[in-house]
């Protein structure tokens, strides 16, 4: 079947059709359409790959390069039968790294308080709350997940750039897939690697990842859930980070099992590590915990190995009856060790750890909601 493409916005990215025939892999070589000029493409598929009914999308490499319409919101998924042995399109618009994003559908950012009192540590932290951008005309109750390193994830102004989770849940909230409350605990400065440190004081004289996580289970989660209408069940709750953040995110959920079901790993700084000697409480009963581990290839030769032993690490564990762990690694060739690319993968990451990792956001109908000025 021949699918031709006509793009009135022209840049380099390479174009790609996805869809049931390939699993929806939004940047497979296979089906990569070739070129005629700078609008216009054309791709043959032989119809042993195709369904009956095709149904498909157009992106520029992945998720965050989907096509859009004029007006720059989310399409549907086309379908064509393939009886008809051609089908045309016209692409107006595609997104460029999740953007554009939406102001109407941007959550609700609070200042919990500009100096949290932490009784773990005697010290004081800035803490936010990011909230559904319909939060206070609703009676939902939402899960939440803790996020550490505060300063990189949204405001704008930070020395190594932002994950622009604000953003991202925009996107995330035009999907239908919005509804998770956000805690972000700003780092400590100089007291950073001490506190996101559990125990190993060759790293960090008087390391207190033991206190902080205490602090964030303890302390912070019974006030969240006290001031905010959350979820306050295990299921509903997670923790993560990158980095260091995402080291200390680990022993957290591992410590406290009955607490987070799910972990969000971006870039972990297993070197701290190097044995994976993280402490594990045993129960009777295995709870079931998800981990979205992120890395990528140019971060240095040992983070993409690192996380792949830690990964076959968690799995003898397992055997043991320790934990029952399902996993979603995500390798990316490009990527390094900055905000840029986590902020790429934090849609993904929430998708999965929260929307039962059945759907890309990109294939789930749109939010039909609309806002009144």
């Amino acid at each position: 079947m021949k699918f031709t493409l006509y793009t009135e916005e022209a840049d380099e990215r390479p174009i790609y059709i996805t869809g049931n025939f390939n699993a929806w892999n939004p940047k497979d070589s296979r089906f990569q359409l070739l070129q005629i000029d700078p609008n216009n493409y054309y791709i043959d598929i032989p119809n042993d790959f195709l369904n009956e009914i095709i149904e498909f999308k157009f992106t520029k490499g992945g998720w965050e390069n989907v096509e859009l319409d004029r007006y720059g919101n989310i399409t549907p998924n086309k379908k064509v039968l393939k009886s008809e042995n051609e089908f045309s399109h016209t692409v107006e618009k595609w997104r460029f790294n999740w953007g554009p994003f939406k102001k109407e559908f941007f959550p609700i950012v609070e200042i919990i308080s500009e100096e949290f009192y932490i009784p773990q540590l005697e010290r004081h932290r800035k803490v936010w709350a990011l909230l559904p951008y319909d939060y206070y005309v609703s009676d939902k109750n939402y899960p939440v997940l803790y996020l550490q390193d505060a300063q990189n994830l949204f405001n704008e102004g930070s020395p190594y750039g932002n994950w622009e989770i604000d953003k991202k849940l925009s996107i995330l909230a035009e999907y239908g897939r919005g509804d998770v409350i956000i805690i972000a605990i700003e780092h400590g400065s100089e007291e950073r690697i001490k506190e996101y440190i559990f125990d190993n004081d060759n790293v960090a004289n008087g390391s207190e990842g033991k206190k902080y996580i205490r602090f964030i289970t303890d302390t912070l989660k019974p006030f969240v859930d006290e001031h905010y209408r959350t979820k306050k069940d295990r299921d509903n709750t997670g923790i993560g980070g990158s980095s260091l953040g995402a080291l200390i995110s680990i022993y957290s959920g591992f410590l406290y099992p009955e607490v987070y079901s799910k972990l969000l790993i971006f870039s972990p700084s297993l070197w701290v590590e190097p044995d994976n000697n993280f402490p594990m409480m045993s129960f009777r009963v295995p709870f079931k915990t998800k981990i979205y581990l992120y890395g990528g290839e140019q971060e240095g030769s040992k983070m993409v190995k690192r996380i792949q032993v830690f990964e076959n690490y968690l799995k003898k564990w397992e055997k043991k009856n320790l934990f029952d762990f399902e996993f979603k690694t995500n390798i990316n060739p490009e990527g390094s060790h900055s905000e840029f690319y986590w902020s790429q993968e934090f849609p993904r990451a929430i998708e999965w750890l929260f929307y039962n990792n059945t759907e890309n956001p990109v294939e789930v109908t749109p939010h039909q909601d609309t806002i009144e000025n």
